[in-house]
Formats: structure tokens, C-alpha cells, sequence
């Protein structure tokens, strides 16, 4: 194979793709079999079988027990609205993202005290089993799930705290920005940092995915004077939703 080639199980899988997307192999379509891939295309047996993995693992096709494997219908991505951290009282920032949408957006959470891991404890500026707050969240927009976060608060900030728990209490749900100021500690930044990844098992069990979906990782974290005073990884589908920033300019 000289430099720049592709491989031919990637030849096939980008002809099959081509199909898919221009329609020709259109949702809920059979997808030719192994032996018909092999036949059209003149491969091996197992380049067929790796063209097809591709596509799988692409999220463009799916595997149907005792039937073959078929089209995937192709969702049309949606926005997750990201404007970093809302000062003004009496919204979450789930809560005002959703309603600049026009979306009706719910979750579900639980709390539990816990030791900080390696990278937790480096993201909060706090020692390894240094005691923290993790709240892990379920978001749903319209009812179907749409978002996970599971977020970090160090207990030496808010402990013993009417802020302790996140969901709970006074200012249960307010988001970070409200619950800090509350114990007179004032976020003043926020960054987040975006990538991707193959989504976990239980991830896609909670957002519906298929395995080998990809999925967006948001890590955020809040800074109040340069300490940081909260972290949290969100987790996105990628084949449903996009991270739409909304930054002001000063």
C-alpha cells in the first residue's frame, strides 16, 4: 500500500457511507450482507466484516438480532446552549439555557459525600481523599434524556454549610454562582474544557445510546479568586446534541 492509500476495508466503508448519506441506502434499509459486500466489491471476507464494524461504530448502523444489520435513522443535532455562569438570582443555568431555547428541561440528582480521586482533587486545588461533595445528575429536555454531569465541591468549602448539598436546602437547585454567594464566596470565572470519547456502557444506558456512540465531555470549573470552588464533567451525546457557546464580549 503506497503512502496516502486507504486501506480497503475503509474504501468499502466510505462507499457504503457515501450510500447512507446521499440516500441510496436509506433509513431502515438492510444493509448488504458480508457475502454481498464481499461479491460487489470484490474483498475478503474480512474486509467486509471490518467495513462493516466501521459503520457501526460510526453510530450509521445497527445491529438487529437474527436479522441483519439496518440503517440507522439519523437524528438531526440539536443545541445545548453553554453562556458559562448566570449572576442573576433565581435560575440555574440548566434552567435559563433551556428557556433561551424554547425547551422544557427537568433532572433528577443524588448527593453523596466521597474521597476526592487524583484528578478531581488536582481540578479542585485540594489533596488526594480530601472528603467531597459528588452530586451526579440526569437531565432530560422534553423528557427524553439529553445530558449527564456528575460534579465536584470540596466539603472544606461547603461543609456544615446550608449550601452542603447542591439539590437540597434554601437554595436547592440555584446552581453554583447563587449557592456560593450564600456563604459569601463569590464565583468570578468559569472555564470548560471540551472533548470526546467513545461513550461508557452506563452512560449510554442512561442517555439511550448505542454502544460505540460518541459522546462530548465538558469539564467545567468554577473559580471564585482564582480558587477553584466547584468541577463537573458533562456528558453529551454527539449524534444528538451540540455545544453552542454564547460568550459576551467586554
Amino acid at each position: 500500500m503506497t503512502f496516502g492509500e486507504q486501506p480497503a476495508y475503509l474504501r468499502v466503508a466510505g462507499d457504503l457511507r457515501k450510500k447512507i448519506v446521499d440516500g441510496r441506502l436509506p433509513p431502515h434499509t438492510r444493509l448488504p450482507s458480508q457475502a454481498r459486500i464481499r461479491e460487489e466489491y470484490g474483498v475478503s471476507d474480512t474486509v467486509a466484516l471490518e467495513a462493516r464494524k466501521v459503520l457501526m461504530a460510526e453510530g450509521l448502523v445497527e445491529g438487529r438480532s437474527g436479522s441483519g444489520t439496518y440503517v440507522r435513522e439519523r437524528p438531526v443535532p440539536r443545541r445545548v446552549a453553554r453562556s458559562g455562569f448566570r449572576p442573576e438570582r433565581g435560575a440555574t443555568p440548566f434552567r435559563q439555557e433551556q428557556a433561551d431555547v424554547g425547551v422544557r428541561g427537568t433532572w433528577e440528582s443524588s448527593s453523596e459525600q466521597t474521597d476526592a480521586s487524583a484528578s478531581v482533587a488536582q481540578r479542585l486545588g485540594i489533596d488526594p481523599g480530601d472528603r467531597v461533595m459528588r452530586t451526579k445528575y440526569l437531565f432530560r429536555e422534553a423528557g427524553e434524556p439529553m445530558m449527564l454531569s456528575t460534579s465536584w465541591e470540596p466539603l472544606a468549602l461547603t461543609g456544615r454549610t446550608p449550601v452542603m448539598l447542591p439539590e437540597e436546602g434554601p437554595l436547592g437547585g440555584m446552581g453554583v454562582v447563587e449557592r456560593m454567594r450564600a456563604i459569601d464566596v463569590i464565583v468570578d470565572n468559569v472555564t470548560e474544557e471540551v472533548g470526546a470519547r467513545p461513550g461508557l456502557a452506563e452512560e449510554l444506558m442512561l442517555l439511550g445510546g448505542v454502544p460505540g456512540h460518541v459522546v462530548l465531555v465538558i469539564q467545567r470549573t468554577y473559580f471564585a479568586s482564582g480558587r477553584p470552588v466547584e468541577t463537573a464533567d458533562v456528558v453529551i451525546p454527539a449524534d444528538r446534541y451540540r455545544a453552542a457557546y454564547h460568550l459576551p464580549v467586554k
